[in-house]
């Protein structure tokens, strides 16, 4: 069914149906986030109190696996599935995902509670996955003459999400027994999408609407080798909007002496806000300049991040970097979505999936030098577990302030990839997002 046969009435519906999905994400994402350093210190530096940061690096990592791996199988089956089918099944396991992170504790003890949130993590990325893998296809659909104003509000919704369970985190006490329970939200929330869903009919993707079948689906992104460049550049671009928000409060909360998920709130309603103006910008800048401007944004917020010491410090790093990641992963998507329309599903999942797998390697990366650099200053886990709370939060200071650092490398590397393409865009004097780029 195409967006013609479903009248306005019906896009404004699965529009809508869209952004709450993209919210409860954002809320099971902020929240995880948020949640990691009490499940760090609740559970796990009773497990192995020498690699609990790896521990639970690791866990927050299994989220952007569950993310790949279904986002692989949502992209392959929505065209056959259906839309409404996938949305469903988002809720069935964003509801395994709360209920096994808010009762990790009682399901399990010593280190298959480590297990249980491995597997908590892993749903809420499925069930993210398979939101993303539906709804990102849909944009093209519902807008056919160019997506990235409306993917850029659709995924404003994504932040609006991270404020909420950012919020609610740092709302809990991690000193009474029920901070855990605000995992059921999740389920709550989810409910609220899911009951919109049953008796909607949704559009088909852009490939079905095309009459492009499963298989040249795959020929039509082997005929346009200019995909797999964007998808080279989405492994990076992932890497430094996600990975430093999934990261910053496990460790800035040591270094500048707040929560780290206050920043994240932060940096989420600037999203929210930004990604309305989406299409101002984009008409002015380009596709490529509005990420070359993005990047050099990005790099200059990472690696103040890296040198923040207080919260003064941090807010400043974190507006330069807020405002850098605000349109990278919408407009990333919006390229597959306008330029390489007969890919449909296939095409815009291959980009999440590329994004996706950039994060679940670079969060134990950045745990393992988070804590190697404990174990170097303390002297060896002997006398790191000898510790108190006070001395390894001290140590852990340069831990976090050098991976942000690293992180900080890649947007400034990319800074020069895009003016490339953006001054090439410029000579051959190519029209907006829609317009077709073969490298």
């Amino acid at each position: 069914m195409s967006n013609e046969g479903l009248g306005r009435a019906g896009v404004r519906a699965q529009f809508l149906i869209a952004l709450l999905a993209m919210f409860t994400c954002g809320v099971c994402d902020a929240l995880c986030a948020g949640l990691a350093a009490d499940l760090q210190r609740a559970y796990l530096d009773g497990i192995d109190r020498a690699h609990s940061a790896t521990m639970i690096a690791n866990a927050l990592g299994c989220s952007f696996l569950g993310f790949t791996v279904m986002l692989i199988v949502c992209s392959l089956l929505l065209d056959k599935v259906g839309m409404k089918a996938m949305l469903l099944f988002s809720g069935v396991l964003f509801l395994l995902a709360s209920l096994t992170l808010a009762y990790c504790g009682t399901l399990g003890e010593g280190r298959s509670v480590y297990y249980l949130i491995v597997a908590g993590m892993f749903l809420g990325g499925a069930a993210h996955a398979v939101v993303e893998g539906t709804v990102n296809p849909l944009m093209g659909t519902l807008f056919p003459k160019g997506s990235t104003h409306y993917m850029s509000m659709l995924h404003a919704y994504y932040p609006a999400g991270l404020i909420t369970g950012g919020v609610l985190s740092v709302m809990s006490n991690p000193a009474t027994l029920s901070w855990h329970y605000l995992f059921l939200v999740i389920a709550a929330i989810t409910g609220v999408y899911t009951f919109m869903t049953f008796g909607r009919q949704f559009a088909g993707t852009t490939s079905t609407l095309l009459g492009v079948n499963f298989r040249n689906q795959f020929v039509e992104l082997l005929k346009r080798p200019s995909f797999f460049m964007w998808f080279g550049i989405m492994l990076f671009t992932a890497t430094m909007e996600i990975a430093p928000r999934e990261w910053i409060d496990v460790t800035l909360s040591n270094v500048v002496g707040m929560r780290g998920i206050l920043i994240v709130v932060y940096v989420a309603a600037l999203q929210f806000v930004g990604r309305h103006f989406a299409g101002f910008f984009e008409t002015r800048l380009s596709v490529e300049g509005l990420l070359a401007v993005s990047a050099v944004l990005c790099a200059a917020g990472l690696f103040g991040l890296g040198y923040a010491h207080s919260p003064a410090t941090a807010l400043v790093a974190a507006t330069l970097w807020g405002f850098g990641i605000c349109y990278v992963w919408p407009v990333m998507l919006s390229i597959a979505t306008d330029r390489y329309p007969r890919a449909g599903a296939i095409g815009v999942g291959f980009m999440g999936i590329a994004g996706s797998i950039s994060i679940y390697v670079a969060m134990p990366f950045l745990g393992r030098i988070v804590d190697a650099a404990k174990l170097k200053a303390a002297g060896g886990p002997a006398a790191l577990a000898a510790m108190t709370a006070e001395q390894v939060q001290e140590i852990s200071r340069q831990a976090a302030s050098d991976s942000f650092l690293l992180v900080g490398a890649i947007p400034a590397a990319l800074v020069i990839v895009f003016a490339v393409l953006w001054m090439r865009r410029d000579k051959r004097a190519m029209p907006g997002a829609a317009g077709v780029y073969d490298a």
